[in-house]
């Protein structure tokens, strides 16, 4: 089973989207920043909600942008030619893995390790 590079390019691009939307709408441009003017509610009475929202809404956007990072990753190899190789090992990560997770940068073997 091979790679189709063009269906993994639109995936990916469209993963992309998605993602950058989703940072907008928690009020973060795509490198994680939340905007200057995005206002929790900063009476004093609700601090401690106030605290809890940002920090819930700032462990979002961490996750969004990580999977963005991976994505834009993955668009790289797909322009250096490495796409679908390992990250650590570079050995080739299965088509399977490639096809369930387009934005995968290592085989299962180094993302296991990886995840010890």
């Amino acid at each position: 089973m091979t790679i189709d590079l063009n269906q993994a390019r639109k995936v990916l691009l469209d993963e992309r989207e998605k993602l950058v939307k989703q940072l907008n709408e928690l009020g973060s441009d795509e490198h994680g920043d939340l905007r200057s003017d995005l206002d929790f509610g900063e009476g004093f009475a609700d601090a401690a909600a106030v605290t809890s929202e940002r920090t819930e809404v700032l462990g979002i956007v961490e996750t969004l942008k990580h999977q963005l990072d991976e994505v834009d990753a993955a668009v790289e190899k797909l322009e250096d030619g490495t796409y679908g190789t390992c990250h650590s090992c570079g050995k080739e990560i299965g088509a399977a893995r490639m096809d369930a997770r387009p934005a995968s940068l290592y085989c299962v073997d180094c993302k296991t390790r990886r995840s010890a």
